[in-house]
């Protein structure tokens, strides 16, 4: 393929955005412009000359403009084959169109509002702006298609570079773009349209968008990048606003968004604190300084080059309080101006705006990747609980308050999980343990070494105990209450335990695995 002069070309376009000097730069090197309805207008207020497409086919815009650019003419001069049907265009009046400048009418926009019925989102399905798309990628040996208005700036570059030209590798490369840019636009529109009494689709095509390379994956031997999902509601690491700090790596992306998740827990002022994923001190607290002297308190150690998340304004006197201690990311819906000033003064330091930390949006499903296919469930968002004292001894109202704390971080940490919180606060955390004896003896060993009191605390396991081990190790360290699924068949051996030590224990009937 060689380089393509570019003499005519289609602008119509929903975004606006830079449209203007695109086509006057185009009309100044002599390219003609074929527009249509809201563009159309837009360039001929701006004195640039251009042709409707209804003069270009022939035939008006018809049903209110529901109808304008699906002709035969005009599909025919983006697709006929330049090398061997140029005579058959000739003789049917169809001049070639070397440039397709077009985006969508704006579907994902829309139907991200709550209140978009179904009259209001069919409306926003484009029709004639895929088939353009579509036209041109298939074509692109012969014609150039431009997709969004980030493209211009490379387009105008290439026609600088190339006097007037597109080069083969640009088309080639544009139009791998226009066919992912309408598969993830009717993967958009059919993800809004499943019932939600039918989830699970029999195709699943999630939509996304790319937001960053990335330097490496998991590792640096990995190749990585970070894509955004359309349609996404709520808070999302992919529409943060960094405020300073080198770029994000893949790991940072998944230790910050473990933060923001347990973040987003809780409506009292609440500090996360996230060392591999697993939290290293969660609290909860009236002020924020509290809560992350309490968080940083159960795991100091681990901390160290962690990522904190704070779900109130970040504040200078929470920013003098970080002292010399390294954290690599920090992320807040909002920064006081005074924070932001001395937090700059780490050069190394991340920070994060995340806003609507309170908004608990989520996509549709959850996806995990295996070899040759994917995991797709729901997001793990609580579930249907029936909670329930199984115990001769009640949970006091100190401990229920623990209890709800501890049930909401544990479905957070990775599994065998086994959490103990005084409180509002974390002390010990045992996460990602083969065995739910091992993870609670974990738990305590941490609490411990932390210097933290194990006395009158309580205990959450993500999932139920299978002996009465567990309650024997968590009552050995002076553990007071358990919130756990229930569920064994060895259930009432395991009460038999917690009743044996004057235990107070709480079933879920809600397990929370994460793996």
């Amino acid at each position: 393929m060689s380089d393509i002069t570019i003499r005519r070309a289609l602008l119509s376009v929903w975004d606006k955005t830079g449209i203007v000097e695109l086509a006057r730069d185009l009309a100044d090197r002599g390219v003609e412009l074929l527009s249509t309805g809201g563009t159309l207008r837009c360039l001929a207020e701006a004195g640039i000359p251009v042709t409707s497409v209804a003069e270009f086919t022939g035939h008006p815009e018809i049903f209110a403009g529901r109808v304008k650019t699906l002709h035969p003419k005009l599909e025919g001069a983006i697709l006929y084959r330049r090398h061997d049907q140029a005579d058959e265009a000739a003789e049917l009046g169809i001049p070639p169109i070397d440039l397709v400048v077009v985006n969508l009418y704006p579907f994902e926009a829309v139907t991200a509002d709550p209140e978009c019925d179904l009259a209001r989102a069919l409306e926003h399905i484009d029709i004639g702006g895929p088939t353009m798309l579509r036209a041109a990628a298939k074509n692109h040996t012969a014609v150039a298609v431009v997709i969004e208005p980030a493209q211009y700036g490379a387009l105008r570059m290439e026609l600088e570079d190339h006097d007037g030209a597109v080069s083969a590798s640009m088309r080639a490369r544009l139009a791998r773009e226009a066919f992912a840019r309408v598969s993830a636009y009717d993967a958009g529109i059919a993800s809004w349209l499943q019932p939600a009494d039918e989830p699970f689709p029999p195709r699943l095509n999630v939509p996304m968008s790319k937001v960053s390379d990335m330097r490496y994956g998991e590792n640096p031997h990995q190749r990585a990048a970070f894509y955004g999902e359309l349609g996404w509601k709520g808070p999302t690491l992919a529409r943060a606003r960094q405020l300073q700090g080198k770029e994000m790596s893949y790991n940072n992306i998944n230790d910050a968004d473990a933060a923001l998740a347990i973040a987003m827990e809780f409506s009292a002022p609440t500090a996360v604190i996230i060392k591999h994923a697993n939290p290293a001190g969660v609290a909860c607290a009236n002020d924020l300084l509290t809560a992350y002297d309490h968080a940083l308190a159960c795991d100091p150690v681990s901390a160290f080059g962690g990522i904190l998340a704070i779900n109130r304004p970040f504040t200078l006197a929470l920013a003098e309080r970080l002292g010399k201690h390294f954290f690599e990311v920090i992320l807040a819906p909002a920064f006081d101006e005074d924070a932001a000033v001395k937090l700059a003064r780490k050069k190394n330091l991340r920070v994060l705006q995340v806003p609507d930390m309170s908004d608990h949006g989520r996509g549709d499903w959850y996806l995990k990747r295996v070899a040759g296919g994917y995991l797709v469930s729901d997001w793990d968002q609580g579930g249907p609980e029936e909670r329930r004292v199984v115990t001769r001894r009640l949970p006091t109202e100190e401990e229920h308050v623990g209890l709800d704390f501890a049930w909401r971080v544990a479905k957070h940490v990775k599994s065998n999980a086994i959490l103990l919180t005084q409180g509002t606060r974390t002390i010990g955390v045992g996460a990602g343990q083969m065995s739910r004896v091992d993870a609670t003896e974990l738990a305590v060993m941490k609490a411990r070494k932390a210097g933290l009191d194990t006395a009158g605390c309580v205990l959450a396991s993500d999932a139920f105990f299978p002996f009465r081990d567990g309650l024997d190790a968590a009552a050995a360290s002076g553990c007071a209450a358990v919130i756990e699924p229930g569920g064994s068949i060895r259930d009432d051996e395991v009460i038999g335990a917690a009743d044996e030590h004057g235990l107070a224990m709480v079933f879920t009937g809600t397990r929370h695995f994460r793996h």
